[in-house]
């Protein structure tokens, strides 16, 4: 594949950002400003990294919610250790397993019967509680203020609002918002979200009048102006008059879980990711069977080295199928899944060629979508989050410009399923942020947006850096593939045998030589945001830099200095 770029004198499509105190890339350029801001006023990783993940909620709300889910990893340089923050709702308690099998077909229908204990809330109040330094107040007052008054719409955003106008006049509350004198918004109008403002101001307002008992105190209160006060009230009340599941004790009763994250060794990388109450795994399970030395051999994109990562990709989505789900209430063999026996077992089933399913009928359908940030301070901390959640799904609730979490779309009817419906439970989350860190030398958060591909498309960004040592910015822009060789992620779980889309830059040549190994190729453009948007910092360790990456397949932006 012929490049236009010069790497003498080009990074990329897009410079590599380069810095030495702190960075900041998000999906959105006004989140990753955000972030800076808060770096540069002295707030550290954490700080920054909720200032910019509630930015998101107001910027991207067509793909986040601030009522959403919001998993965290966070990296504390002094300690060495990392942690993991779910920011994963659980089904209300009135659920039962069998509810959508018996009255609903096998379907979770889109609406507020999917609703799962909104946790984003929690999770970036839990961040500023346990590593912040600010109130919640400072950390929302740039997402309030791009709320209302508002900002300005930019391309991707107005295009999906215009391909899911049907979705939003399904709900007068969500109309008022998302299509405003009766249409979704062009293209450098100002978008406002009023509700959604008068929401983040009354928990600050609630924060402020706790502060006096001290920070922690303040926090505490505008968390329970979310699950016990006013905004819970509103939901609950939607909820009431419209059949919907929710009660006073699943909000009022909520915390996110705290967990240790997973962690695996690559290339003498530690590479961490979240457990497997979401498909973080997937990317350990991956490299676990991937050996460096055929993918040199093979050589970076070729068939073979597609062939080879998309067949092992296969396996561990059909163990993600068969296993995971919310080990509170499933146990997940991970130490067997990750243990050499089961790798050399699984590298064996690896074939020379794609089992020749025939070519499924359709279009992979476009996720349930999302975004990402991460940070890293002048201290050398370090914040990993891929909030999420759509407002076209379900509806906002009246007064408040919230769509409390639709994540229950991740969940199986079937209750024999491992990320089957039951109370007090969390769905299969696919957000999954990540850090790899090589002692001494390098750390590293990175995460994507993407659904199902959200793994491959960080898999094959880490091994563009690891393996073939591309600078940040071309292993986020190289050509990417993705199968969807595995059932959905998202209702109603839809597979396509054999499926394996490529960018177009590939070019004809590898798609056909992949179709003759057994490959369903389908095309993307050259440059498509199905295929993922990877934001990273790299920071080098052994000289002090810090590189901020960020995909130019979608708004994100890397800030800092």
């Amino acid at each position: 594949m012929a490049s236009a770029i010069d790497p003498a004198i080009m990074d990329g499509y897009r410079p590599l950002l380069r810095g030495r105190r702190h960075m900041a890339v998000a999906g959105h350029y006004l989140a990753a400003q955000a972030a800076l801001q808060i770096l540069e006023a002295g707030g550290n990783a954490v700080d920054a990294g909720v200032a910019g993940g509630l930015v998101l909620s107001v910027v991207h709300s067509e793909y986040v919610n601030f009522a959403g889910v919001a998993p965290i990893m966070i990296y504390r340089a002094e300690t060495r250790r990392v942690e993991t923050i779910s920011g994963l709702g659980t089904w209300p308690g009135a659920v039962t397993p069998d509810l959508f099998q018996r009255e609903h077909g096998g379907e979770i229908p889109e609406g507020i019967l999917r609703t799962v204990v909104p946790a984003a809330p929690c999770a970036w109040i839990s961040a500023l509680q346990r590593h912040g330094t600010i109130s919640f107040a400072e950390a929302a007052a740039q997402a309030i203020d791009y709320a209302d008054p508002g900002f300005v719409m930019y391309p991707f955003m107005a295009n999906i609002l215009a391909a899911h106008a049907a979705d939003y006049a399904r709900w007068p509350s969500s109309a008022e918002i998302y299509l405003p004198g009766g249409a979704p918004p062009e293209v450098g109008e100002i978008f406002v979200q009023r509700d959604l403002a008068s929401s983040l101001r009354y928990m600050a307002e609630e924060e402020r009048a706790a502060a006096r008992h001290g920070r922690v105190a303040g926090l505490e209160a505008a968390r329970d102006a979310f699950y016990r006060g006013d905004i819970a009230a509103k939901i609950l009340r939607y909820h009431r008059e419209n059949d919907g599941l929710m009660r006073a004790e699943d909000l009022a009763d909520f915390r996110c879980a705290v967990e240790a994250p997973l962690h695996h060794r690559f290339m003498d990388t530690d590479v961490y990711t979240c457990g497997t109450w979401c498909q973080g795994p997937v990317l350990a399970q991956t490299l676990a069977l991937l050996e460096p030395g055929i993918l040199r051999t093979a050589g970076h994109n070729t068939p073979a080295y597609i062939h080879h990562i998309t067949e092992a990709l296969k396996l561990v989505f059909a163990d993600r199928e068969r296993y995971y789900g919310d080990p509170r209430f499933v146990h997940v063999p991970l130490e067997r899944l990750l243990s050499p026996a089961h790798i050399v077992a699984q590298r064996a089933r690896i074939p020379a060629r794609a089992e020749n399913a025939p070519p499924s009928e359709g279009t992979a359908p476009v996720p349930r979508d999302t975004s990402y940030i991460c940070v890293i301070d002048k201290d050398g901390n370090a914040f990993s989050a891929t909030p999420s959640d759509v407002s076209y799904d379900t509806p906002v609730i009246p007064g408040t410009g919230l769509c409390p979490s639709s994540r229950g779309s991740q969940s199986w009817a079937d209750p024999a399923h491992p990320s089957s419906v039951a109370p007090g439970k969390r769905p299969r989350l696919t957000p999954n942020p990540a850090l790899l860190i090589r002692e001494g030398e390098f750390v590293m958060p990175f995460g994507t947006p993407g659904g199902d591909v959200q793994c491959q498309a960080m898999l094959q960004t880490l091994l563009n850096i690891l393996l073939f040592d591309m600078n940040p910015q071309r292993a986020v822009e190289a050509p990417r593939f993705a199968s969807y060789s595995f059932p959905n992620s998202f209702a109603p779980h839809e597979t396509f045998p054999g499926r394996l889309n490529l960018e177009g830059r590939f070019g004809p040549g590898i798609a056909a030589e992949l179709t003759a190994l057994g490959h369903d190729v389908r095309l993307w453009p050259d440059w498509s945001p199905l295929a993922g948007a990877v934001c990273l910092i790299f920071q080098d360790l052994q000289r002090g830099t810090l590189a901020g990456a960020a995909d130019p397949r979608r708004p994100a932006m890397a800030a800092g200095n």
